[in-house]
């Protein structure tokens, strides 16, 4: 028995699409695509295409999670786009691309209804629609708010430039009020991405739930995550596995060339990133367990930690920040392109400012240095669910969920996985 939202179109319903075509009428849609928008609807329609052509099957996850369906809903769209890395590989390969009357294009596709997905799921809605249009101009207007407002109360402390010898940066914002401004403002950036990404893994989950064909009963709403499944979908985020093009050569930028620097700049940024937020966890370990404050100096952990991810994410965000601007135009949504530059924006003045800090540590330049960095990092955190940020917690849930489908028997049994 077939699941309801797997199940083929009835005998009736075939017979009317059939005579649809003959007379050149559009196709009624069915139950499964309807309330759908015009990018989801778009999405359903190229992938109709692709199942049938499944040229670019080898390409990426994408492709054999659509060979396990004949209708796309919302879930399966919305999955499917945040399963698909952007590489480009299909784009270049396809024969029915633009300028083709079909005008194929997957990556552009799917780049817009991964934008639509961050807007949908974001946790409070108005805070992602807002971030999704002003993306670039947000971040760095509230860096700059936040920085000028530390700032102006440093001058109006009269700390703003100079200092006492010996003095650290508890001296210029005592650490239980870095506590109290960090803390909820981290905490809830961590909030909302849960109720996002949670949100999401219950609409795609049973979507991706598939059970034996021939089974009596309903579909399980959700198949359980794996340690299998979980492990290969952790080594798929960790290596970045499908901005490989699929044949192990590199996706697409500019052209039709393979290339391995976005895989390259997005490692550098990833685990650059990851090394920051070591450090600075190792370094609430030493303040609170071993009982040594901060500033540290080499060759502790926590500045080996925090100078590696520093200057690993300028070099990253500024090769990333190339590319991006290199990047062939029908590769992505042109609309999302200033939420990337916003969050591409705030990783590097970041790093920047944080190495910078270092390298004036003991100067009269350092307070207001640390008021800048101070601002950008609570810009970063403020916006991290409601932007760039948000495409890698989504991504790992959708390769989660595609790794726990492609163990599952499939429905339809026509030659696909």
């Amino acid at each position: 028995m077939q699941t309801p939202d797997k199940a083929l179109p009835p005998l009736e319903a075939l017979a009317r699409d059939a005579r649809a075509l003959a007379n050149g009428e559009p196709i009624p849609p069915h139950a499964m695509t309807t309330h759908l928008t015009a990018a989801e609807s778009e999405v359903a329609r190229q992938l109709q295409i692709c199942n049938g052509c499944r040229y670019c099957e080898g390409f990426c996850a994408v492709f054999p999670a659509m060979t396990r369906r004949l209708e796309f809903g919302k879930a399966d769209i919305h999955f499917m786009a945040n399963l698909c890395h952007n590489c480009g590989a299909c784009l270049h390969a396809c024969q029915y691309a633009p300028p083709h009357e079909f005008a194929i294009n997957v990556p552009q596709a799917m780049a817009t209804v991964r934008g639509q997905t961050y807007a949908d799921y974001a946790w409070p809605p108005a805070l992602g629609t807002l971030y999704q249009r002003n993306g670039l101009t947000l971040s760095v207007a509230l860096a700059a708010g936040l920085a000028l407002f530390l700032l102006l109360a440093l001058a109006l402390n009269g700390t703003l430039w100079g200092m006492a010898p010996g003095a650290n940066f508890y001296s210029v914002f005592p650490h239980n009020l870095l506590v109290g401004l960090f803390a909820p403002v981290f905490l809830f950036a961590t909030l909302a991405l849960a109720l996002g990404v949670r949100r999401f893994w219950r609409d795609v989950s049973p979507a991706t739930s598939c059970h034996a064909p021939g089974t009596a009963g309903p579909a399980t709403p959700s198949a359980p995550l794996t340690p299998a499944a979980t492990q290969e979908a952790l080594g798929n985020v960790a290596t970045l596995k499908y901005l490989d093009g699929g044949h192990g050569e590199g996706c697409n930028n500019a052209d039709d060339a393979y290339t391995h620097a976005r895989r390259r700049a997005h490692h550098l940024t990833f685990y650059g990133f990851l090394l920051c937020f070591a450090a600075t966890s190792v370094a609430t370990l030493y303040h609170y367990v071993l009982n040594q404050p901060a500033p540290y100096a080499l060759p502790s952990l926590p500045k080996l930690l925090g100078v590696t991810g520093g200057v690993m994410l300028v070099l990253g965000t500024l090769w990333l920040f190339k590319l991006n601007l290199q990047r062939h135009p029908l590769h992505g949504d042109a609309a999302q392109k200033p939420m990337d530059m916003g969050f591409i924006a705030l990783l590097f003045l970041t790093s920047s400012s944080g190495l910078a800090l270092w390298l004036a540590g003991g100067t009269s330049a350092m307070p207001a240095l640390l008021a800048v960095h101070l601002g950008v990092v609570m810009a970063l955190f403020a916006t991290l669910p409601y932007g760039k940020f948000a495409h890698g917690v989504f991504r790992t849930a959708a390769l989660l969920r595609h790794n726990v489908e492609k163990r599952l028997p499939s429905t339809l049994a026509l030659g696909d996985d």
